[in-house]
């Protein structure tokens, strides 16, 4: 499915899972990502967590529906990979500051 994203949530979906680098610049300097009751804030952080994760676990990102509210975009994908409990929807809720990602909160 394709939908209509902007530009710095689609780069992200787009090589999350796939690669790790370069993908940290995609966020503001303070943004702060909340994965499997964990929070990473900064983009040093952010960068450690992405390589540890691309590491740990070999999955694909794929966007099956998105919607906007109140400045939020939440994007739901089904992330396949050998991860217990694969394939498993989960919901990637970002906000934008400008063109980076201000913030991440990964959910079942």
């Amino acid at each position: 499915m394709q939908l209509d994203l902007p530009p710095p949530i689609a780069a992200y979906l787009a090589a999350h899972g796939r690669r790790s680098d370069g993908i940290a610049d995609l966020f503001t300097q303070d943004a702060v990502v909340k994965d499997e009751g964990h929070s990473y804030v900064g983009v040093a952080a952010i960068s450690r967590w992405l390589t540890e994760s691309s590491a740990k676990y070999d999955f694909t990102v794929q966007p099956i529906a998105g919607e906007a509210a109140h400045g939020t975009t939440i994007v739901t994908c089904r992330v396949t990979g050998n991860f217990p409990g694969s394939p498993v929807d989960l919901r990637y809720r970002f906000r934008i500051d400008g063109d980076k990602i201000a913030s991440l909160e990964i959910s079942p």
